[in-house]
């Protein structure tokens, strides 16, 4: 199944990065992303920027399942949350 906007409606609520290394221009940036947790009406993703073999950025953003006409957050329904899981950051 696949995620769309549409059907998915998401905000970013926070999001906070740490600077390892630099980065450079014209040198491809590898960004590997997972899930770190799952709640009822939010998720944790977790990122690291990748250069040359060298971590140079992490970060964590919360992501809320919205409701743009209501304006409020709204529970994630299952079969979203099983998507996300297939995302988990398994160590």
């Amino acid at each position: 199944m696949e995620i769309r906007r549409e059907a998915f409606p998401l905000i970013l609520a926070h999001s906070d990065y740490d600077f390892m290394g630099q980065l450079y221009f014209n040198h491809d940036v590898e960004v590997r992303t997972w899930i770190t947790k799952i709640g009822t009406k939010s998720f944790n993703v977790y990122h690291e920027a990748w250069q040359q073999d060298r971590l140079c950025v992490k970060g964590n953003a919360v992501v809320v399942h919205y409701d743009f006409n209501a304006e409020n957050s709204v529970p994630i329904p299952e079969d979203k949350r099983e998507l996300l899981a297939e995302h988990m950051y398994k160590p």
